[in-house]
């Protein structure tokens, strides 16, 4: 471009000085000058071209950035979502111990309330197995059977040779028993049984024969559910259940 002006100038400096620049050198320089404005214009159409290719690696380099900033963005959504599920998965999980744990401690505790239920049904059921055996010898008169004490019978002085047979002293007045043994009820109370669950305290003493300290234990342990629970709660000494047992009832 430069040259081409230069040239241009050189031409007009030949043609104001009247015409004395021959044919030959005034073609060259037209020539020159075709050429210039030839490059000229090639040189402006690889600018144009330079600056298409610069706007449209603009254009690629906003949609470049433009993706990346979307990527960027569904990559810290991603990375939001899984920290917030992994903190919902753990805290689901601190959750899920929490209630194993308390599920053992309900199963630890369920297991003692069984074995003591269990050992409960047991006592209760050899308690009953033996009451049933013992009512069942005193029905049937057989030895061991549970009967109420009998009052020692008085010695008796030997007779002369001469003398009548001798005779059975009339029998004395049983000796009163270290702990309290309750009278036997009359013919009516065993038609009518006493409800130890609902029975007052001076009633057990009429109708049972038992002392006010025993009516009051048996009515500061209530409920029973059976009548061996007399014994069980240690309520009752076994030789006194076993005296009013027949006489009693817990049902309602």
């Amino acid at each position: 471009m430069r040259k081409s002006l230069m040239l241009g100038a050189a031409l007009m400096v030949a043609v104001g000085s009247g015409g004395c620049v021959s044919s030959g050198k005034y073609q060259q320089a037209v020539a020159e000058t075709e050429t210039a404005r030839a490059e000229l214009e090639r040189v402006r159409q690889q600018k144009n071209a330079l600056e298409q290719q610069v706007k449209t690696l603009k254009d690629s380099n906003g949609k470049i950035i433009a993706e990346a900033e979307l990527a960027q963005a569904e990559l810290q959504r991603i990375k939001d979502s899984r920290d917030k599920e992994r903190e919902g998965v753990e805290g689901r999980v601190r959750d899920q111990e929490q209630k194993i744990k308390e599920l053992l401690t309900q199963h630890k505790t369920l297991r003692q309330d069984y074995d003591e239920a269990k050992q409960r049904n047991e006592t209760l059921t050899a308690a009953v197995n033996r009451y049933q055996k013992e009512l069942k010898d005193r029905q049937i008169g057989t030895p061991g059977a549970l009967a109420l004490p009998k009052a020692p019978m008085m010695p008796v002085p030997p007779a002369p040779p001469t003398a009548a047979p001798k005779m059975p002293a009339p029998p004395a007045r049983a000796p009163v028993a270290a702990t309290p043994t309750p009278a036997p009820a009359p013919q009516s109370a065993a038609l009518a049984p006493v409800n130890v669950n609902t029975a007052s305290s001076n009633d057990m003493v009429l109708f049972l024969g038992l002392t006010k300290e025993v009516a009051e234990r048996i009515v500061s342990n209530r409920p029973y559910k059976v009548r061996g629970e007399l014994v069980a709660k240690n309520v009752l000494p076994k030789a006194t259940y076993d005296v009013i047992k027949d006489r009693i009832t817990v049902a309602p």
